[in-house]
């Protein structure tokens, strides 16, 4: 699970740098940067107001950080059939671009 990568991806994708997110999330900089570079794990709070802020439901953003590892052995195959659909189906209505 990449929280950090996929938070820094979608705030690209929304226009954002870094400074600019930080303060429309109120927060810093400098903690924004130790979420994306996954230094910091951020409540739950914090989640779902930078979630607001990127207009992605907090659960689409944690399906969009789900890798292999994350997932049960015996359900890795249902994922990987599944989760690049999902993911496009995800792209259309939020317009995100999946990992």
């Amino acid at each position: 699970m990449d929280l950090g990568l996929t938070i820094k991806k979608l705030r690209q994708q929304n226009g954002f740098n870094q400074s600019q997110f930080a303060e429309v999330c109120s927060i810093t900089q400098t903690y924004l940067s130790q979420i994306e570079n996954n230094l910091k794990e951020p409540n739950i709070s914090t989640l779902r107001n930078i979630s607001n802020k990127l207009s992605v439901p907090l659960p689409v953003l944690f399906f969009l950080t789900l890798d292999d590892n994350d997932i049960q052995e015996e359900k890795r195959n249902a994922f990987n059939l599944l989760a690049p659909s999902i993911k496009s189906m995800i792209s259309e209505f939020f317009s995100v671009t999946p990992a």
